[in-house]
């Protein structure tokens, strides 16, 4: 998750952000998010910015709509207030839990197809092509070959069963990196908390310019995306670490409340919305069960806040590997799924692959949702159709139609 100290910054900067102030917010949000879903609901997941809605945060609202960060940073907050109401109201829980079981599944391995696609794309083993769309990347680059190296060494540990496999496997890479001349030598190794002045607290002081309807549009869509992309994190690592019982997650109305505080936090700290982050599924698999992970991530973070140059030379083909043997391993959940029936299948493939082809994970969860009701009432089976799952179907459909 560490890469997060890095790139958050670097995306919210352009928006017109302070880079420094928004590198501090990062740490702090994920500081206190990590350490909120450790402390009260003993799940084994880190909280920080997640990066699909920090991107959102800037290419599509403030550069793309034209709306100030400060004014969109304050969406961030109502959104997260609401998502509070909808917690405590239990409405998150009864949601997640109402998703068919084959669905949850589906969620999880198109994650884990997704993750893995990023991991390819940033080791540059795949690459954009205008004829193709995608195609082999330049194997004989520098850099992707370093990755290849590192996701080499990376499966040997795990194979042979060397606990911590994936975060060694980037440490060594990181080390091959620098004696080859790829990744540059830090040019310090400790260096002052950068000030959050530039961002703490600006919510307030916007909050009489969200009720107009673009801004009100881009608070559904922050409340939307992120629903769903923790709705279907926390599935995927529930699901990896075998928390999931009878259909259900424990304790997930704790886990959906410290994930809602955490964007409030986050949002008066000076970050876009924070996540449950699917990177959690690397601590998963080197046997994180209960909160004393997260607490560990926490405190992790808060020693990052004093070594940022070090963070320079964390760069993506390091990580590549990781999110790659990561993806494998989430892409098993597949092997649950029935696929002898069509009526489950087709709605569950289409979760699976629309994730790494629309690069979202709540557009996957979404055609999904549409697709499940339609060919259940096709075979005639509405009636063991859950209500609300209508109800979220109409609501995905409104929102392809009216806000997409």
């Amino acid at each position: 998750m560490a890469y997060i100290l890095v790139v958050n910054p670097l995306t919210l900067s352009q928006s017109g952000m302070d880079k420094g102030a928004v590198f501090t917010a990062t740490a702090l949000s994920a500081i206190i998010g990590s350490l909120l879903i450790g402390l009260i609901a003993n799940f084994p997941i880190g909280i920080a910015p997640s990066m699909g809605l920090n991107s959102f945060f800037t290419f599509s609202v403030c550069i793309g709509m034209g709306i100030p960060w400060q004014t969109t940073l304050t969406g961030v907050f109502i959104a997260g207030i609401l998502f509070i109401l909808l917690s405590l109201f239990k409405i998150r829980e009864m949601i997640i839990n109402i998703i068919p079981e084959d669905l949850k599944y589906a969620i999880s391995g198109g994650i884990g197809f997704f993750v893995a696609f990023i991991g390819f794309k940033n080791a540059g083993i795949i690459i954009s092509n205008h004829d193709t769309i995608i195609s082999l990347g330049n194997l004989a680059k520098p850099t992707t070959i370093l990755a290849i190296i590192g996701f080499i060494i990376t499966i040997i540990m795990m194979v042979r069963r060397i606990g911590g496999a994936i975060f060694y496997g980037m440490v060594i890479t990181t080390i091959i990196g620098i004696l080859w001349g790829v990744i540059d030598k830090p040019a310090h190794i400790v260096g002052e908390i950068p000030s959050i002045s530039p961002t703490f607290g600006i919510v307030f002081h916007h909050l009489n310019q969200i009720l107009t309807p673009k801004v009100l549009a881009v608070i559904f869509t922050f409340l939307f995306v992120a629903f769903f992309d923790t709705a279907g994190a926390l599935i995927a690592i529930a699901s990896q670490a075998g928390l999931i019982k009878d259909n259900k997650i424990p304790n997930i109305g704790r886990a959906l409340l410290a994930d809602s505080a955490s964007i409030v936090v986050g949002s008066v700290l000076g970050t876009s919305t924070t996540a449950s982050m699917v990177e959690s599924s690397a601590g998963i698999a080197a046997g994180g069960r209960t909160g004393f992970t997260s607490v560990i991530i926490s405190v992790c973070f808060f020693i990052a806040l004093f070594f940022s140059p070090l963070l320079s030379i964390v760069t993506s083909e390091v990580t590549a590997p990781a999110l790659m043997i990561v993806g494998a391993l989430m892409a098993a959940q597949v092997k649950q799924i029935n696929w002898n029936r069509i009526e489950i299948a087709i709605p569950a493939f289409i979760t699976i692959i629309m994730m790494p082809l629309t690069s979202s994970v709540a557009t996957g969860i979404a055609l999904g949702f549409i697709l499940y009701p339609i060919t259940m009432i096709a075979l005639g089976k509405w009636k063991e159709v859950h209500p609300l799952i209508y109800v979220l179907c109409l609501a995905f459909l409104g929102y392809f139609i009216f806000i997409v």
